[in-house]
């Protein structure tokens, strides 16, 4: 492990990590959900000096969960909203008075089930402000928002197979990805229950689609990373076929991450271990041309590829990464968490 990285033994395996984020605020705040323990949690952490007044991640407060945590997404600075394989969504508020402590304020319980009411898992979900999309292994398309009880919106058969991830492009319309390669376009505006626009993976390999990302101010490119290892790039006003494609990771895609300020930054990390920095710093083939807005629009040319491993990979999957200005964390299924300061994203 690189010098850079400072990790800490949590005693259960990591499945989601995200950062609250805070405009020029000192303290620094995340939460995490976890998997495979008789029961899972959701967990506030901060940051604590130890005795060497190096500063490592403390939790401050946990709520026991029903099934594997499979997503978080925050929804405003102190409100998350997360998903389990119980077929659940919930969301949660963060408080810090009189002491840093969650709440529950709203539950769509096993709103993901099959054809018997037995639940199905909620394998991802996104959120488009406080609207928020689940997508589960029952291939159902859940509408909700933050100040609703009852869904929105249900579609019930959207997929005849299991739907693995899925990503808010804009209000109006969001895209799916499934055990088979297919990406799904879907327009919310409409009323019929069937995808504006189907697309494939990969024409090449069959292979799953585990994680989904849009270029934070240009939403018409997209990356999916497969069960592969791969990584597909679209521009999704011109054809449904991909701009590029390359084999990334030597196992599945755990996510994908765009920096939210800093775009032309992209953070993967894998089944296989690794966690990877990708950027457009030297003519390197991330570099985003305003006149022509294919990202990585050279992906094949392998000699232009600019990617930075950020830590010597682990011996297990790390499943989830998030970034805050410079500071990244990440975690898995070594049962740490870790947290990588003063990455150069600039």
């Amino acid at each position: 492990m690189a010098d850079s990285v400072q990790g800490t033994f949590v005693s259960e395996k990591i499945s989601k990590l995200r950062w609250k984020h805070e405009d020029f605020a000192d303290a620094r705040y995340f939460v995490s959900g976890t998997w495979d323990d008789p029961v899972n949690k959701v967990s506030y952490w901060t940051f604590q000096k130890n005795e060497e007044e190096e500063l490592y991640p403390a939790c401050v407060s946990s709520s026991p969960v029903v099934g594997d945590v499979t997503e978080i997404k925050f929804i405003c600075k102190d409100q998350f909203v997360f998903s389990s394989s119980d077929g659940s969504v919930k969301v949660m508020k963060l408080e810090d008075d009189p002491y840093p402590n969650m709440k529950e304020l709203t539950e769509w319980k096993t709103i993901h089930k099959f054809n018997k009411n037995e639940p199905a898992p909620c394998t991802a979900l996104s959120n488009f402000e406080q609207d928020i999309v689940s997508v589960g292994e029952d291939g159902r398309i859940n509408l909700l928002t933050a100040q609703q009880q009852n869904p929105v919106r249900v579609i019930d058969e959207a997929d005849s197979c299991s739907l693995n991830c899925v990503d808010f492009l804009r209000h109006s319309e969001i895209l799916t990805g499934n055990i088979r390669g297919h990406m799904k376009v879907w327009d919310l505006r409409s009323d019929q229950d069937v995808p504006a626009t189907t697309i494939m993976l990969s024409e090449q390999s069959k292979t799953e689609a585990t994680s989904i990302a849009h270029h934070p101010t240009q939403k018409h490119i997209v990356v999916a990373g497969g069960g592969d290892g791969s990584l597909t790039v679209w521009d999704l006003r011109y054809n449904t076929y991909p701009t590029s494609q390359l084999s990334a990771h030597s196992k599945s895609v755990s996510e994908i991450l765009f920096h939210k300020d800093q775009p032309e930054n992209l953070f993967t990390c894998s089944v296989s271990g690794e966690v990877w920095h990708w950027n457009n710093t030297q003519q390197s083939k991330l570099k985003l041309d305003t006149t022509d807005t294919h990202w990585l629009n050279s992906i094949n040319n392998k000699a232009n590829i600019h990617v930075n491993s950020l830590c010597t990979p682990l011996h297990k999957p790390v499943n989830s990464i998030d970034i805050d200005r410079a500071t990244l964390i990440f975690g898995g299924d070594n049962e740490a968490i870790y947290v990588l300061r003063d990455i150069n994203v600039f």
